[in-house]
């Protein structure tokens, strides 16, 4: 047999997301390419790794099989180029992080010069909603989780980063609602919420609650993105984190509408389990951050402040 590390990578991928498109597009390879490297691996086995069934993939009971092998040599591999980075006197292993989705306005930014001086770390990086947030740290499969409202339930440990600010926001064809809008008014104002179990939503209901407002019209996205198109649509108003919204506002497609209690400040804040055992690759990073977030926040996110 001769089968490549990249093809047992790319069939690794296919076998996670069911789907060759969406291999194609997170290992940023064509979808033809994709197909071809999975067709040579295929021709060296007698037993389908894949079942087609209309436009879905399965993985057979062979291919989860081969699945696990391509974990395990992977891993090898892994270790062998971390062995070699060590003897040269390099910081090696991985460092997995696993963020809410308004932080990759963030996040890049606290990784960058600590990844760019550790040739040796490799990041994996996983941007969900706050449950799912919560869900990875709780079963330890991450060493740090980035939130900006800590868990209630959980014991861990943190390091505040910066303040995440919210203000209300909209399109800037209503030129009276982008002037100020009053609290008894703007449950009349067509909202736009993020999903349930989003730390934005929850800061978006707690302001209402507190304030009294039913909002007559809502709309649910799932994504800020989503959120923030909605909003440039002219479809609603929406609570939203300054952060993700600098060259709508820059440009003058977004406004922030004045209004009382506005905005919401909370911080964000990098957090890990109590009792977690340190690799020393997240250990290096959590001193990185201790030394140099001033310099990253004064650097990078001085508009906000």
């Amino acid at each position: 047999m001769h089968y490549t590390l990249h093809q047992l990578q790319i069939f690794k991928k296919v076998a996670e997301k069911q789907s060759i498109s969406r291999a194609a597009e997170e290992l940023h390879l064509t979808q033809p390419a994709v197909s071809i490297q999975l067709k040579n691996l295929q021709d060296q086995f007698d037993i389908p790794l894949i079942e087609s069934i209309g436009r879905n993939i399965y993985v057979t009971e062979f291919g989860k099989e081969i699945v696990e092998a391509s974990n395990r040599i992977l891993d090898e591999v892994d270790h062998i180029r971390n062995k070699t980075l060590a003897y040269r006197g390099h910081l090696v292993g991985q460092l997995k992080i696993t963020t809410v989705s308004t932080a990759k306005y963030v996040m890049p930014y606290f990784l960058s010069g600590f990844i760019n001086k550790a040739p040796g770390i490799t990041l994996k990086m996983d941007v969900t909603n706050k449950s799912k947030v919560i869900e990875s740290l709780e079963k330890n499969e991450v060493d740090f989780a980035m939130v900006s409202v800590l868990p209630k339930r959980m014991q861990v440990k943190r390091i505040e980063l910066m303040e995440n600010k919210l203000y209300l926001v909209g399109n800037t064809e209503n030129t009276k609602i982008s002037k100020g809008i009053k609290l008894s008014t703007l449950g009349k104002i067509p909202m736009i919420f993020r999903e349930k179990g989003s730390a934005t939503r929850q800061a978006m209901e707690a302001f209402l609650k507190i304030h009294k407002i039913k909002v007559e019209k809502k709309l649910e996205l799932t994504s800020n993105e989503a959120v923030k198109q909605a909003v440039l649509a002219g479809l609603g108003i929406s609570i939203m984190p300054l952060i993700g919204l600098k060259n709508e506002i820059n440009n003058g497609d977004l406004k922030i509408i004045k209004t009382k209690g506005l905005p919401i400040i909370t911080n964000w804040n990098l957090i890990w389990l109590k009792d977690k055992a340190f690799t020393p690759a997240s250990e290096a990073y959590l001193n990185y951050l201790k030394e140099q977030k001033d310099m990253i926040i004064k650097d990078s996110f001085g508009w906000v402040i």
